[in-house]
């Protein structure tokens, strides 16, 4: 197989990585805890001491997700400013508008889901 000399360097980073992965998995395998199987107390879930009430597979409500999604959307948004923030005057009035552009797509994202009623915590 005649590969161009610049893939080597990114092939020997993706076997360290697989080598890695598999050291790790089969050592927390072979050296990690193990599990004793039965029904005993001390195989039993406990959280901070306190014995468990319901079962964990209870679903959880959307609103929950919702607010993640959009954590991260509008965290996301917030990135995109630092680039601006730093070279914001070789940007020049193009990047002033682009910018405001920007904002102005997720300041209509961020009306549309106020009123849809996704940061009602009541209903």
């Amino acid at each position: 197989m005649n590969l161009p000399e610049s893939y080597i360097p990114i092939l020997i980073q993706a076997g360290v990585a697989v080598a890695f992965v598999a050291v790790s998995l089969l050592g927390a395998h072979f050296l990690g805890p193990q599990q004793k199987k039965g029904d005993s107390v001390k195989n039993q879930s406990w959280e901070c001491g306190v014995p468990v009430e319901g079962n964990a597979r209870t679903p959880f409500s959307i609103k929950y997700f919702l607010t993640a999604v959009l954590f991260v959307l509008f965290d996301i948004e917030i990135v995109f400013f630092y680039p601006y923030a730093v070279n914001f005057r070789e940007f020049g009035f193009e990047g002033f508008f682009a910018v405001l552009t920007f904002v102005a797509i997720f300041f209509v994202a961020f009306f549309y889901v106020w009123k849809r009623g996704a940061l009602d915590w009541d209903k």
